[in-house]
């Protein structure tokens, strides 16, 4: 096993799972271990460490790489949590090595990333080659729900002149993706006793009528003009809950909404168009939207001529010997928040987005070196 796959078994071997807003998370929950961790690594490293806190017991880290004369500082971004790992085919945290792949939750999303920008990081410190941008390395806590990390981050003024997000592209870049608003709406009714049903007014009925128009409203959004890299908007309903028990006529009902952004679309104006769409189908009785808990910018696209668009291409061209794509992705990133702050930012890094997230996660290993190199590359030529 090479070093930087060792490191990446190390990482997933570490859970650090994000509890995704349950009020009682597992003894698997929160991204505590991987942030001693990685404390401890980059001190093993002797550069200047930062560690604040951004939600309880949840805190983003900050490495410095300080090269010699550097005129410029790109940052470096790796999300340090993972979705649940529950219904997984595979130990999610063994790391097991089989055929070229490792698999375990995280391996794809984001802890291969994670590793070869570390691998990069460190190499950095140890070779400070000639006319290098100075690195400033984040691990972020948070990315999997609610983005607080990267917002946090994206807050911090002068940080760095570009910014290279890890997730999985297969080593392609990614210059623009969508944004992401989530949040319930809630329908209230009168509980009373299930044998006299007629004598209350059941949520979750009225809720099944808002349903049925939110998925009218989502074909509407279809439709409407695509961006030219990522098609049109869209919205799903992803969640349902309502009500105390069976022989109780529920007094409450809410679904979790979450709406996709293209550029150039106003995230504020969002849920009151929804709400507007359901006033207009007489839905609006009894019927609330409650705030945003996500709010997180689409990544706008940057012109083909752009330098540091161009400075990647080039760099990936470099060790790969090939001339990779610049495409748009659907999903989001930490490159969302960091990018609305104003700072350039891409997303690039090994593995397969359809491997993200799935019950075997798994990565091909051998696309943690050419990364790491690519990340290198990136920072020796961006000085």
């Amino acid at each position: 096993m090479g070093p930087i796959t060792k490191l990446l078994a190390d990482l997933v071997a570490l859970p650090s799972v994000n509890p995704m807003g349950r009020p009682e998370p597992g003894p698997e929950c929160l991204e505590g271990r991987m942030s001693d961790y990685l404390e401890t690594f980059f001190r093993g490293l002797g550069v200047r460490v930062e560690r604040t806190e951004v939600l309880p017991g949840r805190d983003n880290l900050l490495a410095y790489y300080e090269a010699p004369g550097a005129r410029r500082v790109v940052l470096f971004d790796a999300h340090q949590d993972t979705v649940p790992a529950g219904g997984m085919t595979v130990a999610p945290f063994a790391a097991t090595i089989e055929g070229g792949r490792l698999y375990g939750r995280g391996a794809c999303d984001v802890k291969g990333g994670m590793a070869s920008m570390l691998s990069a990081f460190a190499r950095l410190v140890r070779e400070r080659p000639a006319g290098s941008a100075s690195v400033v390395m984040a691990c972020t806590v948070d990315e999997e729900y609610t983005h607080r990390g990267s917002s946090a981050l994206a807050r911090i003024p002068g940080l760095a002149d570009l910014a290279i997000v890890a997730e999985p592209t297969m080593l392609h870049v990614v210059d623009t993706h969508k944004g992401a608003v989530r949040w319930k709406i809630r329908a209230e009714g009168t509980a009373c006793h299930s044998s006299t049903p007629g004598r209350g007014d059941n949520a979750i009925y009225r809720m099944a009528r808002v349903v049925s128009a939110v998925e009218d409203f989502a074909d509407h959004l279809a439709s409407r003009s695509p961006d030219p890299a990522l098609g049109p908007p869209s919205l799903s309903v992803g969640r349902i809950e309502g009500g105390q028990s069976v022989n109780i006529v529920p007094d409450w009902c809410e679904v979790e909404v979450d709406r996709r952004l293209i550029p150039g679309e106003d995230a504020a104006m969002v849920a009151g168009e929804v709400g507007a769409f359901l006033r207009g189908r007489g839905l609006g009785d009894r019927i609330a939207h409650l705030p945003p808990w996500v709010n997180m910018p689409p990544l706008a696209r940057r012109d083909p001529a752009d330098p540091w668009l161009c400075l990647i291409v080039e760099a990936i061209s470099r060790v790969r010997g090939q001339r990779p794509e610049v495409v748009g992705v659907p999903f989001g990133t930490d490159a969302g928040p960091l990018g609305a702050s104003g700072m350039p930012s891409f997303v690039l890094g090994p593995g397969d987005i359809a491997r993200a997230h799935t019950k075997d996660e798994w990565i091909e290993v051998d696309q943690l070196q050419p990364a790491a190199e690519i990340y290198f590359e990136i920072a020796r030529a961006a000085g």
